[in-house]
């Protein structure tokens, strides 16, 4: 007996039809009497005018699998099971009919198989559990601003307060009574009247006073047990006056703008234009802490 050989399949470029190709799909039998998948697969993908690099971006299928399929090569997917689901994602994306190529598939390569239950999809996205530190520069900057804008908003309040005659200054804390202030007068007081006015200040005690020149300042002093002696502005003119017997601590504002007494000595100014200080004076020579 003769057995004749198989026709031979059309060639790409034959009067054949997208739609007949796929009334060959889902036959049974292990004969190819037409396109392979892949070729229906590779026909289809150019009809849509997609690239494989495309195809492979919309699927999540890499490009070499992509390619694999194509050329009827499926070791490259790993299994029949993601054969079957790369085969579905393709179909979909240049319009054919995913399950008569599964069908098809399965008649050539011994049927369905159970997925693998410890494998996902090499197409399915990998989630990775974020372990950064958290960043605390939003909040320490933040803190910083608000600071700053705090100090900015007690100079500007305290400012409008005083700027009427009889208007009142920044309260105070509870329980620290206000000391008194002297009157502005039309010009600062020379630096040699001031030293001279506190020449005689107590060996015993620390004396220390404090002048604002042409612009105003602002001035925070608590004595040795850390009682508030003054926490106001320091207007231009003003001077204040601190005596104790161990210690006068000093915070000072616009530094550049107060003259500094320390008993009996004149020190001139606190520190630069704009600078905040922080200061501390015990009794006999007059050292900064």
């Amino acid at each position: 007996m003769t057995i004749g050989k198989s026709p031979r399949r059309s060639a790409p470029g034959s009067s054949a039809s997208a739609s007949f190709d796929m009334e060959r799909l889902a036959e049974p039998s292990h004969a190819t009497d037409g396109p392979s998948i892949g070729r229906l697969l590779a026909r289809a993908r150019l009809d849509a005018d997609l690239t494989v690099d495309q195809v492979s971006t919309r699927t999540r299928i890499r490009v070499p699998i992509v390619h694999a399929i194509e050329a009827d090569d499926f070791e490259r997917c790993g299994g029949a099971f993601y054969a079957r689901g790369h085969l579905r994602l393709l179909a979909r994306e240049v319009g054919l009919d995913g399950e008569a190529l599964v069908a098809r598939y399965d008649a050539e390569h011994g049927g369905a198989a159970a997925p693998p239950a410890s494998r996902l999809l090499d197409t399915a996205p990998i989630k990775v559990k974020d372990h950064r530190r958290p960043n605390w520069t939003a909040p320490m900057v933040a803190a910083i601003l608000a600071v700053v804008v705090l100090i900015g908003y007690n100079l500007v309040g305290s400012s409008s307060s005083a700027d009427g005659p009889g208007a009142a200054s920044a309260p105070l804390p509870s329980g620290v009574s206000a000391p008194a202030t002297t009157a502005p007068s039309a010009q600062p007081p020379a630096p040699e009247a001031s030293a001279g006015a506190i020449a005689a200040a107590p060996a015993d005690k620390v004396t220390v006073k404090l002048v604002a020149g042409a612009e105003k300042s602002w001035v925070t002093a608590k004595d040795s047990a850390g009682n508030s002696l003054f926490s106001n502005n320091l207007e231009a003119g003003q001077d204040q006056t601190f005596t104790d017997p161990k210690k006068i601590s000093l915070v000072i504002g616009n530094a550049g703008a107060v003259h500094l007494f320390v008993n009996g000595k004149d020190l001139g100014p606190a520190g630069q234009d704009g600078q905040v200080v922080h200061l501390t004076y015990t009794p006999g020579d007059p050292q900064a802490g």
